[in-house]
């Protein structure tokens, strides 16, 4: 007797501002933000969320991607889970970006940490962190404007 098995296609329909990205370039630092507040709606969290623009080598996006969904005031970052999409859209480079809903841009020492570890990582593998962002209700701070990568 045969087995006959079913299978269920099931489509998922995301926000697309997420995929509508042929137009964007990361050119500066306030670019990079608007692109984060537009499509994550950064100011509507009450949470911190990671997250990275993927990167041509003209520097075009070609992904953007939230990578962790944290608490009030951290989330967990791992390098795997942050080059894992980078390597799958094949970025030469990426912009880390996060967000503060205390509203204060200051890092952290921890983000400051975090930073520095993704930057190493990505040098193994031969992928460049552009920035890092942090981002609040309607300002930002550079990581690479102040000097801390």
């Amino acid at each position: 007797m045969m087995e006959i098995t079913k299978y269920r296609i099931e489509l998922v329909r995301e926000n697309s501002k997420l995929y509508d990205i042929a137009n964007d370039k990361a050119t500066t630092p306030e670019s990079v933000y608007e692109i984060i507040k537009d499509r994550f709606n950064i100011s509507s969290l009450a949470e911190e969320i990671f997250g990275i623009l993927c990167l041509d080598t003209k520097n075009n996006i070609v992904g953007t991607f939230q990578v962790s969904h944290g608490n009030l005031d951290g989330c967990t970052v791992h390098p795997r889970e942050i080059f894992k999409r980078a390597m799958l859209v094949n970025s030469a480079s990426i912009i880390l970006f996060h967000n503060h809903p205390s509203g204060e841009p200051e890092p952290s020492k921890e983000d400051k940490n975090v930073t520095n570890r993704l930057i190493e990582a990505g040098k193994i593998l031969g992928i460049r962190i552009l920035d890092h962002i942090i981002a609040c209700d309607s300002y930002f701070l550079s990581f690479k404007e102040h000097g801390y990568c």
